[in-house]
């Protein structure tokens, strides 16, 4: 039988985090020898591992001897915040995939563009080759277009002034003010707008005060279009859990 063999632990790493979370304990901060009597430690091991940790910046240490957590810790909480927004968005973008059979995507609107931050695509759910960048191209992608329907006016024409109305395809909205009415649809569209053989729909993802932040959108053939419309609700759904992960 096969002896199971147990994971090699680092001995002085495990005892600084048990130290991280004795002084994570005390908001008010506690001294090196409270401390080394909470996590079991010798004074002498402690104060080496609190000296290394301040070093460090994951601790501090106050005028009157007390330990706080330092100023790294901070980035580390956010990041791990981050982290769980981005597990949470690919969980509904993969759930769509599965449920419609089309490639998802998660775009965010920041500092006057778009950008994609996620996609759930599969061998039977490609995405679209996005070579010519949505910024670019809003006009001709359901993602844009629906990121242009909620910017306020002033928004909306300083990014069409920045990004003229190219065509793309025969289908391509060149007509500035053919695309202002395209835009009063509850649903974006894009019927081989920008890729032929390509069709795509888009809801928008807003922030706690309301105000656009990006979309979620979806892509197929065009055939399936018409499907993919009548699950909308469906697909606002995920923006809306979307917008509760990026808010929490």
């Amino acid at each position: 039988m096969k002896e199971t063999r147990r994971p090699t632990l680092i001995v002085s790493v495990q005892r600084a985090l048990r130290l991280m979370e004795a002084v994570a304990s005390h908001p008010g901060g506690a001294p090196a020898k409270q401390l080394a009597r909470q996590v079991g430690l010798p004074l002498a091991t402690t104060y080496h591992l609190l000296r290394t940790l301040v070093h460090e910046g994951y601790l501090v240490r106050t005028a009157e001897g007390a330990y706080l957590l330092g100023d790294r810790v901070d980035p580390l909480q956010d990041d791990r915040r981050a982290q769980d927004r981005v597990a949470r968005i690919r969980v509904e973008l993969r759930t769509l995939r599965d449920e419609l059979g089309v490639a998802a995507y998660f775009s965010l609107y920041e500092d006057g563009e778009i950008r994609v931050v996620e996609i759930a695509d599969g061998p039977r759910t490609p995405r679209v080759d996005l070579s010519v960048g949505l910024s670019q191209t809003a006009h001709a992608t359901a993602i844009g277009k629906c990121v242009l329907a909620q910017l306020p006016p002033l928004a909306r024409r300083d990014h069409l002034s920045r990004h003229p109305l190219i065509g793309l395809t025969p289908h391509t909205i060149t007509h500035q003010g053919e695309l202002e009415r395209r835009l009063d649809s509850p649903l974006a569209l894009d019927r081989e707008e920008y890729l032929l053989g390509t069709g795509c729909a888009a809801v928008p993802v807003t922030d706690a005060a309301g105000e656009t932040v990006g979309a979620v959108a979806v892509s197929c053939s065009p055939a399936k279009l018409v499907k993919v419309e009548a699950f909308a609700p469906r697909i606002r759904e995920a923006a809306a859990r979307i917008n509760l992960a990026l808010t929490i």
